[in-house]
């Protein structure tokens, strides 16, 4: 009995064969006739330093001035001037390398976007302290801290090596 997962991969083998025959059929035309190279959805123009030839030139519909340039293109180059040259470059890629290297402002706009959020965040800090969270209890504060301290020391707490082990009972003062 054929598992779900091998009738998947029958099912999407069939549907690529069928349409690498299309994709074939398309490319090749019968008896003789020139067809359209069809664009695969797969096929983008990109500009990419790693990737150097993108899969389908930049512009795809050529003005007449254009096709006037890609056949002139087809002699010498020696015979092109380096306007012509650039123009020719420019119908195949958008960029050039110089182009794409170019740094751009968008590390301003992050660190903006970054400060603003923390100036926000502050700001709810900021409100939640002042009318949200109730005041600090009184046993926070320095002088009952320095009370609870005197009181754990007058009964003895931790005399071996706790509180109390820190303290000169005969100088009043802490060890040093």
């Amino acid at each position: 009995m054929l598992s779900l997962p091998s009738l998947r991969l029958g099912a999407g083998l069939r549907r690529g064969l069928l349409a690498a025959a299309n994709v074939r059929a398309a490319h090749h035309g019968h008896e003789g006739q020139v067809s359209q190279q069809v664009q695969s959805p797969g096929e983008a123009y990109y500009d990419r330093r790693i990737f150097p030839l993108p899969d389908v030139p930049f512009q795809t519909e050529l003005s007449a001035e254009q096709k006037a340039l890609k056949e002139k293109e087809k002699g010498s180059w020696k015979q092109l001037s380096n306007e012509e040259k650039a123009a020719i470059y420019r119908i195949k890629f958008n960029q050039t390398y110089k182009e794409m290297n170019k740094t751009s402002n968008e590390w301003k706009t992050v660190a903006g976007a970054i400060l603003t959020f923390i100036g926000f965040t502050s700001l709810i800090v900021w409100w939640q302290r002042v009318y949200v969270y109730p005041p600090r209890p009184h046993t926070l504060s320095d002088e009952w801290k320095a009370m609870q301290a005197k009181r754990m020391l007058d009964m003895r707490i931790g005399p071996i090596q706790g509180f109390s082990s820190n303290w000169d009972y005969e100088k009043n003062e802490w060890k040093k």
